[in-house]
């Protein structure tokens, strides 16, 4: 096999599915995407990666190195941090923000020791009670404070991949929260909208992404997911979880299956709809109190996932929900492609987390790539 690399490799390593996007570094239509089955048996995960790696170096004829991951988790959290420097009128340097964010990080780390730390996001700067989006190329400054967006997740599941990968050989390039990386991808579809919330209903939780005039609000992480809705049906009907999965997927496609165990679609339809009607009443609450909204058809609502998969448009119109609410058909095509958009995408509100080991310049080059 060939021991350059022409590809790119993104990983999005869910709970119900792994999915990978291969793009080359020289030729842009040059890309392909594998996804796993459904994972039943989440022990089996490692085995699924190792398969898929496979295939890619199949693909690709070249050893696989390097890869940048996308996860969510139930117990992902996000914060907002607002730190201050006083400068006495000096000429404000890019020294001077890289220390405040430095800062920031460690006082998150300090803080919040079971998390590690995968986005950080300048929502703005305020310079002598100026707010501005983007840092001024060149002012005289008494007082700077920033607001900090930042994003963790469980350094528990951070490990356990770092350590998984060393084992095959292969290095994370970054580490991206799936969510947050699908939506700000997603957000660029609706540019003429103020407020804008993803609801991505994943396996075993549901994330909730807000923006307003196209910047991160915050992310909220309710730990319900479609895997609820397979458990309601296995204990309703007493049938084991595979089985419920099944009958589950048989509501949304053809129904045959359940014709065959002789189970009234009205009554899966009742036990599904119940549970979604609730993520979404909790997903609305979350957003009203987050956006200080009165109303929540202030706000475009999005529903995406492999949880909301089970609502198409003919089931839509029967949920018991207040709001209008889009659906979003995702492909693994969009899913792989936000990844790499955002690991190729100049965003000047967001601080790049590089890990150390793979670069060799200076302390600051290492972790923060916003001045470039």
């Amino acid at each position: 096999m060939m021991k350059s690399k022409n590809f790119e490799v993104y990983l999005d390593c869910g709970l119900s599915k792994i999915r990978a996007g291969v793009f080359s570094t020289h030729n842009p239509k040059d890309k392909f995407y594998h996804e796993s089955n459904f994972l039943n048996d989440h022990s089996n995960i490692e085995k699924e990666i190792q398969k898929i790696i496979s295939s890619l170096e199949e693909k690709t004829n070249e050893y696989l190195k390097d890869v940048t991951l996308m996860i969510d988790s139930p117990k992902m959290i996000s914060i907002g941090v607002s730190i201050s420097k006083k400068l006495d009128g000096s000429r404000l340097q890019k020294e001077d923000v890289q220390f405040l964010i430095q800062d920031a990080k460690q006082q998150i780390l300090r803080s919040y020791f079971n998390q590690s730390i995968v986005h950080i996001i300048i929502k703005n700067y305020t310079i002598d009670n100026v707010k501005y989006v983007f840092l001024p190329d060149s002012i005289d400054c008494n007082l700077i404070t920033l607001d900090i967006f930042f994003i963790c997740l469980p350094k528990e599941i951070i490990e356990y991949y770092k350590f998984f990968f060393t084992g095959l050989d292969i290095s994370i390039n970054q580490i991206f929260c799936s969510s947050y990386t699908k939506s700000i991808n997603y957000n660029d579809n609706f540019p003429l909208i103020d407020n804008v919330s993803f609801i991505d209903i994943g396996f075993n939780k549901t994330s909730i992404n807000c923006y307003v005039k196209n910047e991160i609000i915050f992310l909220d992480v309710l730990p319900i997911g479609g895997n609820h809705i397979t458990k309601d049906i296995s204990n309703i009907l007493k049938v084991s979880l595979k089985e419920a999965e099944n009958l589950k997927l048989s509501f949304v496609t053809d129904q045959k299956l359940l014709n065959e165990k002789n189970i009234l679609p009205d009554l899966i339809q009742n036990i599904i709809f119940a549970r979604t009607e609730e993520i979404l009443e909790l997903s609305g609450k979350s957003i009203k109190l987050n956006l200080n909204l009165s109303q929540l058809d202030q706000c475009k609502l999005v529903l995406m996932g492999d949880g909301s998969k089970i609502l198409d448009n003919k089931f839509k119109e029967k949920i018991s929900f207040s709001n209008d609410i889009d659906l979003l058909e995702e492909t693994i095509e969009d899913i792989c492609q936000s990844g790499f958009k955002l690991g190729r995408r100049s965003n000047k509100q967001e601080v790049v987390v590089v890990p150390k080991k793979h670069l060799k310049q200076g302390f600051f080059e290492k972790l923060f790539h916003l001045f470039k």
